[in-house]
């Protein structure tokens, strides 16, 4: 068993031999143990130790116990970290100020080694509840979002292609004995291109479900051939825009899963189209990094965008550039899950009139 199994304790006490009894005692039992001498000490110590809980003497030199625990509750970094006070005072009143200062739990010297345990352990162990709490709330929180943004692009951005089979429909109908085969043949085709929107609007919907919950297995990719299927879905598009896109020879190995990373690519093209120059001009490549990881990038030669912009880019059914471009808002944040979910980070780089890159990273294949 590791000295982290069990989680940090930051034991604050002037008395070396109190230190070293309890630093001995709790360590042998596999937690690690940072130890301080001052509250000044400590208040240093926290923000790079870092531990789960907290065994404060009251009675110390400068900075007492209880000024120590005020200044951690005042502080956002360290409030919720458990204080349990170590004090031979037994007054009522000095525990209730103990308390009161934020303080989990109050041990009277000379503590007992199976005391200490069993508070320890006890509030390690709601700690841990707590956070787990605070976890699953915060999911709860950004399901909820992204049901309402869902209520919300079910309601307006399919009402529009949805209208539009609906009333062509009603037209053919109506009117089939006066229509001429070539007005015919043009709502047919009106319906459509609205049944293909609406479909793509589904399938990232499908798309965007799946990659909170199904599990992915990771492999070696051959990245030329997923950029070139990603191209090849794209073909139309692409004519469409009179584009231009070079990519290099040869790309360095990474993994993922293959079926999501040609998504990614297909997104930061189309991208690159909507938002890039007259024509467009988009350079794809690859820059390995010295952590471990690839980063893939598409960069383009449009107008450039805010930073304004750039912090709501990767949110869930957000549009950007709406006097310009009308989309549902869900292609960068199915990047964003997807990448995560393959372990690596998304982002933008991008200034006005320099146009910008979207790059995600991915881990290096290892040798």
């Amino acid at each position: 068993m590791t000295n982290t199994d069990k989680g940090t304790l930051l034991i604050v006490d002037d008395v070396p031999i109190n230190l070293g009894l309890l630093f001995t005692y709790l360590r042998d039992l596999g937690f690690s143990i940072r130890v301080a001498e001052s509250g000044e000490d400590a208040l240093e110590q926290i923000p790079y130790a870092k531990p789960d809980l907290i065994l404060l003497d009251v009675m110390m030199p400068g900075i007492d116990g209880f000024e120590t625990c005020h200044r951690l509750k005042a502080n956002a970094e360290t409030r919720d970290i458990p204080v349990i006070f170590m004090s031979a005072l037994s007054e009522t009143v000095d525990k209730v100020k103990g308390f009161k200062m934020g303080a989990v739990d109050y041990i009277t010297k000379p503590v007992q080694q199976e005391e200490v345990l069993a508070r320890i352990t006890a509030h390690l162990t709601l700690r841990k509840q707590q956070q787990l709490l605070e976890k699953q709330k915060r999911q709860l929180q950004q399901q909820n979002s992204e049901l309402e943004a869902f209520a919300h692009t079910v309601a307006y951005d399919l009402k529009n292609p949805l209208s539009a089979v609906s009333n062509l429909t009603d037209l053919i109908i109506d009117e089939f004995d006066n229509l001429s085969k070539s007005t015919l043949l043009k709502h047919l085709q009106m319906i459509e291109l609205s049944s293909s929107k609406m479909f793509n609007i589904i399938n990232s919907l499908l798309l965007l479900a799946s990659t909170r919950s199904q599990k992915i297995q990771m492999s070696t990719l051959n990245m030329a051939q997923i950029v070139t299927g990603a191209q090849q879905h794209l073909a139309e598009v692409i004519k469409e825009y009179q584009s231009e896109i070079i990519t290099p020879t040869t790309w360095p190995a990474a993994q993922g899963h293959a079926p999501w990373i040609e998504e990614i690519w297909m997104n930061y093209i189309i991208n690159g189209l909507k938002y890039g120059g007259k024509p467009p001009r988009l350079e794809l490549g690859a820059t390995p990094d010295e952590k471990g990881y690839i980063r893939f990038w598409v960069r383009d030669n449009g107008p450039g965008i805010t930073e304004e912009e750039q912090s709501h880019l990767f949110v869930p059914f957000t549009r950007i550039g709406q006097a310009r471009i009308k989309g549902h808002g869900l292609g960068l944040s199915i990047v964003q899950r997807i990448v995560e979910k393959c372990g690596g980070q998304v982002g933008v780089e991008s200034q006005i009139e320099q146009g910008s890159t979207f790059y995600f990273t991915l881990p290096i294949i290892d040798n």
